[in-house]
């Protein structure tokens, strides 16, 4: 006779993410696995004098979300100024002004979230926009995506940045045309900032890359994870520099989601640090913490202009970006990571960095043959229509953000969209043209670039609308809420090894769960946004209730 569950939840609208058995009304769960899904009639008699029933009243119950890309470690940061949501450069002066009168002894003045459609006519901020709110103190301020940076005229000067200064261990510094001189904005900084090098570099003078800044981050982000119904998070970018900070939160009792850490293989990688990966791999190898997956770039972002494209950006005409390695050096690259056993996460935006990360996989699949390697592009922003089906012939996972392909009328994605111009929209976040050509898709937040809440992201998959309403954007690469949901759990599960014991209500998989506070099946598509998660239970375990 076997045991009596643990915990019970029942009287739910349980959408299990298994064609199976599609819809349930309760499951039980027995040392921390789901043990049975049916009607609450049937689990409700396998209840015991120590079962903990819970009654659901009708509201929706998940298989816990999957965050196949979700920025934990970098976080947002509670002691900087935060610009998200200023739309225009008064409204950012405003705001530094006040974080720089409430805080006058703070040797430097940091931001983050700025929009780049702040700085009216669609340039790039310079240091003289930022000198007036805060005069001699040195100020840098991170871009709403962190792939740039923008300083004042006292920051360059305490960091001796001049017109010989081409590249720093964090970023590429940009120049004036006319007169050479140093304009405050530096690119590059997910690339450069973000690896190892720059890291350290960054600690040598700025609080916010501190150690205790940087654990702060963490656990902050930690808790929100908990808080969304995030029952595994993937961090994208590490390097095992990093990797002590997911151990002391651990230590602590502050890991309450799963987490798998990718680490970041800049351009230049040596075969030492590929052994030092390997060894990292080997260390952290559970189903609560997992290191093992690699982080590589191929081009950067459509905003600034640096990501790839195969046409001129229509707002900068002769521009067309670039990649970070000529065709054949990445194609040799992901080889040989494939070659050893890796599994490679590729940052791929524009259409042209896209088609050269497939062709990279596929030279690397004629080389070594076909293996279950679940490699991922990432973003897969602006695709071109001939590679669509590219991605399920060569078993390449499309790793997206729904959030991101929602443009506000004022946010991020108008930049975005003024870039690529009108002719190319329809390339622009292609979930059903990938879905119907038999592609994986993960989906994920792109925290803190996005909101964390996948509950934002299923209503803009499903609606393509900005979450104040609104015309639909691209509606025909909309999906079902189905679909969505399936991409936020199975899916991103499937793309990181791990469907066998979640990303789905079945048996024998962990009690990975989350309650929304309705059914979203039921009520009218507006509605999705609305929606809250009412609890989060980890392996049978409740680590958030609201």
């Amino acid at each position: 006779m076997r045991p009596a569950p643990d915990l019970i939840l029942t009287r739910a609208r349980v959408h299990t993410v298994d064609p199976d058995l599609p819809r349930a009304e309760a499951v039980a769960v027995t040392a921390g696995r789901i043990s049975a899904v049916g009607t609450h009639a049937e689990i409700s008699a396998l209840a015991g004098p120590k079962t903990d029933v819970r009654d659901l009243g009708g509201r929706m119950l998940l298989p816990g979300f999957v965050d196949a890309h979700n920025h934990v470690r970098l976080g947002s940061d509670s002691d900087s100024v935060q610009l998200a949501g200023a739309h225009t450069l008064e409204e950012v002066h405003a705001r530094i002004r006040a974080w720089a009168d409430a805080h006058p002894d703070a040797e430097w003045i940091e931001a983050e979230a700025f929009d780049y459609g702040a700085i009216p006519g669609g340039r790039m901020p310079t240091a003289a926009d930022l000198d007036p709110v805060t005069g001699d103190r040195p100020a840098l301020v991170f871009t709403y995506d962190v792939h740039s940076v923008w300083l004042n005229t006292a920051a360059l000067r305490r960091l001796g940045i001049t017109r010989e200064t081409e590249r720093l261990p964090w970023g590429v510094v940009q120049k004036d045309p006319v007169t050479g001189e140093p304009t405050g904005f530096v690119t590059g900084f997910a690339v450069l900032g973000l690896a190892r090098r720059g890291q350290r570099a960054l600690a040598e003078f700025l609080p916010w890359a501190s150690e205790e800044r940087r654990y702060k981050r963490l656990c902050a982000s930690l808790d929100m994870a908990a808080e969304n119904g995030l029952t595994t998070v993937v961090e994208p970018q590490n390097s095992p520099d990093d990797l002590f900070l997911f151990e002391r939160a651990r230590d602590e009792g502050r890991l309450r989601s799963r987490i798998i850490a990718a680490l970041f293989h800049p351009r230049g990688t040596t075969a030492e640090e590929l052994d030092e990966f390997e060894r990292c791999a080997k260390r952290f190898d559970d189903d609560r913490f997992r290191v093992g997956p690699l982080k590589l770039y191929i081009d950067d972002v459509i905003e600034p202009h640096t990501a790839a494209l195969f046409e001129p950006y229509a707002n900068e005409p002769g521009n067309r970006g670039r990649t970070f390695y000529e065709p054949t050096e990445f194609a040799d690259v992901l080889t040989e990571l494939d070659r050893r056993g890796f599994q490679t996460f590729t940052h791929a935006t524009g259409d042209r960095g896209i088609r050269t990360a497939l062709d990279a996989h596929e030279a690397a699949r004629a080389a070594n043959g076909p293996r279950d390697a679940r490699h991922q592009l990432v973003h897969v922003e602006c695709l071109h229509p001939q590679d669509v089906g590219r991605f399920a012939a060569l078993d390449v996972v499309a790793c997206m953000q729904p959030r991101h392909c929602a443009p506000d009328v004022a946010g991020p994605g108008k930049d975005w969209a003024e870039g690529v111009g009108e002719h190319r929209w329809s390339h622009a976040w292609a979930f059903r043209s990938l879905r119907d050509a038999g592609a994986k898709l993960a989906f994920s937040s792109d925290w803190n670039v996005a909101e964390m809440n996948p509950l934002a992201h299923l209503y803009t998959a499903v609606t393509r609308r900005a979450p104040d309403g609104g015309d639909s954007w691209v509606p025909g690469q909309t999906i079902d809420l189905a679909a969505a949901i399936e991409a936020y759990t199975w899916g991103s599960a499937y793309a990181n090894f791990a469907e066998g014991d979640r990303g789905a209500v079945t048996v024998g998989k962990y009690a990975d769960l989350v309650v929304i506070d309705r059914d979203l099946f039921a009520v009218p598509v507006e509605e999705i946004k609305e929606a809250s998660v009412d609890e989060t239970i980890v392996e049978g375990v409740t680590v958030f209730h609201r």
